[in-house]
């Protein structure tokens, strides 16, 4: 078994595509079809399931092989990073993923620190939701992700990292600022700007169970998913949203927007750094996970 008819049954069997793996080996089609029916021939049995134009479908033998390659590949990694450090220029790709608000106010200030210290890794960002994150996760399409600890799926790994606490958002001087613990009846006085139903915060499907259990109208004049744009309308005055913030952290004095508590109603929760239970860490990436969690102990 030669290590690049590996590789490229890897790709084939990870990007469901022979065209689009052969793009990331750096090889024709095929000569990529012939390295894959090399390797069957080798085995002994049929790996992929060629079904005409339609994705390619791993057979029980080629599961089994894609365990092992995932597990070849990660300790090949691993072996690298640790030859690199040896040489003492450690670089590899290092890939995150998280939700646009903790890419825009958490992260920037530890990544250019990262940077400067490791300035050969390659830095990859992914701006996803949080049900992104945990598929490219699970799918070992990056190393990391960042999303709430109480949505993680028990299948994956987590690290409780920044406490977080649910808000009602509202304009600067709104008279809901003035109450000492605001109630639902006293929400739903005021038009909302909520997530789209079914969204993975929660916050609709809660704030709808608790107006059908008192018998309140409520209503919603604005239906988004991005905190950044619900902020942009509670500005204007257009209504009220609900958010989860990073506890401590400073609000934006560009922004006039009143931070109004709700943990009677809401779980505090935390930010969690997420990773697959069999994720290998390299040196340069613990690097990254300490620096995250405070450790600032970098090479210099």
């Amino acid at each position: 078994m030669e290590w690049q008819q590996l590789l490229g049954f890897y790709q084939v069997a990870k990007l469901g595509s022979f065209t689009k793996a052969a793009a990331a080996t750096f090889r024709t089609q095929s000569a990529l079809s012939q390295q894959v029916k090399a390797l069957e021939d080798e085995l002994g049995t049929r790996l992929l399931e060629r079904l005409g134009k339609r994705r390619p479908k791993l057979t029980v033998a080629g599961e089994k092989l894609l365990a092992c390659a995932q597990g070849l590949l990660a300790q090949w990694e691993a072996l690298t990073d640790e030859l690199r450090q040896l040489q003492g220029r450690p670089q590899g790709p290092l890939s995150l993923a998280a939700p646009f608000t903790t890419l825009y106010h958490l992260l920037p200030e530890t990544l250019l620190t990262y940077l400067k210290a490791y300035p050969q890794v390659e830095l990859t960002l992914l701006d996803r939701d949080q049900a992104g994150v945990f598929a490219l996760v699970k799918a070992g399409d990056i190393d990391f992700g960042l999303a709430l600890n109480s949505l993680v799926p028990r299948d994956l790994a987590a690290l409780a990292w920044q406490p977080v606490d649910t808000v009602l958002l509202a304009p600067v001087g709104h008279r809901l600022t003035r109450v000492r613990r605001v109630t639902w009846r006293q929400i739903a006085d005021y038009p909302l700007i909520m997530p789209p139903r079914g969204h993975e915060s929660g916050h609709r499907r809660l704030l709808e169970k608790q107006f059908r259990k008192l018998g309140l109208a409520f209503r919603i004049i604005l239906e988004s998913s991005n905190v950044e744009l619900s902020a942009r309308y509670v500005e204007t005055g257009l209504g009220l949203a609900f958010a989860t913030l990073a506890r401590g952290l400073p609000p934006e004095r560009s922004r006039r927007i009143a931070f109004i508590p709700l943990g009677h109603y809401f779980k505090p929760d935390h930010l969690a750094l997420v990773m697959r239970r069999d994720k290998e860490i390299t040196p340069y990436k613990q690097a990254f996970i300490n620096l995250l969690f405070g450790d600032t102990m970098l090479p210099g």
